[in-house]
């Protein structure tokens, strides 16, 4: 590398550093405003309350912790049922808006067009690598550079990138010379610091006006990078985007039970990001299909390093910098830009997922309160985050709504019981109708893509995984396993958040 280049790179850190200071509230707090106090101590006080109703009265509302949580979960399902209620009707328009256009399109409406790159933090991951990268290079419009950041792997990721795309082994902390297979691609080989600090690397290197980070067990479909590129093409305020995922986990009996519950889940999030979108309130970009304009994460200091959840943690960062620099930046979810990402496909993995993102989510909670209640976020504000702020509760109500259940089964509580099975009964149809919904919806947006066989090879082309039969089976049992699960790591998240602990989790993975 020549001395003016490392001389830019230095410096951009150097930028990065100076700009993450300026935008965390950790280094320019705000005072905590009041609502947001009333909101985070009423949630918890309520939640004491309700408790202790279970040991003084009989009945109907000796349940009164699930009825909360049923009441609360209903109305976030009818706030999405009301904002994706016009894709019902556009659908076709909203693909169509989404749709690759010609990605020659400047990015300002002249001179240059919008060029795009595409950073792969990876440790570890020889197992996946390979077909991600290959799906990388068989965009139907090709990214202008693909960086793979080796995060310090011990495996034989150097193996795989020198025997099947040519690229020759840099020292570390350099970056390799382009493929002779592939012009685009590049390696960074790094020291082993973390998934945040090796994104903050990479970006030092792309040239480019939009950063796309994909996770190595990522796989992109053929007009995902396209759909990406004309979303920020179309919308000059948009900042961060991105697109929607779909699991899939290992083989055998307990990795389809895991795609099953998983599959169902994903669409129902999806719906929800949309749904946020439209008030301007979307948080949840997933960092492993997430798309950044380039300019704006550096102005906002790049990726935290101390936060368990980086995508989410930024998307904070850049929705305070924009309402207190009044930039008007926007973030979306792009239906057109589909991929497949694996997830955990047993217990112990799942819990321990789970487990980080609650923990990061506590984190950035707590770090961003001061934007809980402040009308100067808009519905972002006083909307959106207090829901979140409800949501760091959310496990405990569910998981002690199960054990006062249990406990009346149990005890023989017949009082409680007859109303409490009404209850349930009354939410599991609302669940099935909500199912059959999110499947409706979704199924306007899947397609098919890239299919991998045993040998990590991509062929053929597979039908999202959403029927309505097992949509209705999904909701009867859902409640009283996954969600549990999902409640169980959650609870391991606050544990994981008062001690502090922070790494990115090691992850078993299986040959794609």
């Amino acid at each position: 590398m020549e001395q003016n280049e490392w001389k830019v790179i230095n410096e951009l850190m150097s930028t990065l550093d100076s700009a993450f200071k300026f935008a965390s509230p950790r280094f320019t707090p705000i005072a905590t405003p009041l609502a947001s106090w009333t909101i985070h101590t009423g949630v918890l006080l309520l939640w004491i309350v309700l408790f202790a109703m279970a040991f003084r009265i009989t009945g109907f509302w000796a349940w009164a912790t699930g009825i909360a949580y049923i009441a609360y979960d209903t109305v976030l399902l009818v706030f999405v049922f009301w904002k994706t209620w016009r894709l019902t009707h556009s659908a076709s328009i909203e693909l169509a808006a989404t749709q690759p256009a010609l990605t020659d399109a400047p990015a300002d409406g002249g001179g240059a067009p919008l060029t795009l790159g595409v950073i792969v933090a990876a440790h570890n991951e020889a197992k996946v690598l390979q077909v991600t990268i290959a799906a990388l290079l068989r965009q139907e419009h090709p990214p202008e550079q693909i960086l793979i950041t080796d995060d310090g792997s011990s495996d034989n990721t150097a193996q795989i990138l020198l025997q099947h795309f040519a690229l020759a082994e840099p020292a570390v902390g350099q970056i390799s010379a382009a493929s002779t297979l592939a012009p685009a691609l590049r390696w960074l080989r790094l020291p082993h610091q973390g998934k945040a600090h090796a994104l903050n690397k990479a970006l030092a290197h792309m040239q480019c006006d939009v950063v796309l980070t994909v996770d190595s067990d990522t796989l992109l479909e053929p007009l995902a990078v396209a759909s990406m590129r004309n979303a920020f093409i179309q919308d000059k305020t948009l900042v961060a985007a991105t697109g929607v995922l779909s699991p899939m986990c290992k083989p055998g009996l307990s990795g389809r039970l895991f795609q099953w519950f998983q599959t169902y889940e994903y669409i129902r999030n999806f719906l929800s990001r949309y749904a946020w979108m439209q008030v301007n309130s979307l948080l949840l970009i997933s960092g492993a299909f997430a798309a950044f304009r380039r300019s704006a994460l550096v102005e906002v200091g790049g990726f935290d390093t101390d936060c368990l959840v980086e995508d989410y943690e930024l998307i904070h960062r850049m929705k305070r910098f924009s309402t207190f620099q009044n930039r008007g930046w926007t973030t979306a979810v792009v239906g057109a830009a589909r991929a497949r990402t694996e997830a955990p496909g047993d217990i112990l993995a799942f819990l321990r997922q789970r487990r980080r993102w609650f923990g990061g989510f506590l984190q950035t909670q707590f770090w961003y309160r001061d934007m809980v209640g402040d009308r100067r976020h808009g519905w972002l504000g006083v909307a959106m985050l207090p829901v979140k702020a409800v949501d760091t509760l959310q496990p405990l109500y569910g998981l002690t709504a199960f054990v006062l259940l249990v406990y009346y089964l149990a005890t023989g509580n017949v009082a409680s019981l007859i109303p409490v099975a009404g209850i349930i009964s009354v939410k599991i149809g609302i669940d099935l109708a909500f199912h059959l919904w999110s499947v409706s919806l979704y199924r306007r947006w899947a397609t098919s893509a890239p299919e991998l066989n045993g040998q990590g090879k991509l062929e053929g082309a597979y039908a999202t995984q959403a029927s309505f039969p097992l949509a209705l089976l999904a909701a009867l049992v859902e409640p009283f396993t996954f969600q549990l699960l999902r409640h169980t790591g959650a609870a391991w998240g606050w544990w994981y958040f008062l001690t502090g602990k922070k790494r990115w989790d090691k992850q078993s993975r299986v040959t794609l």
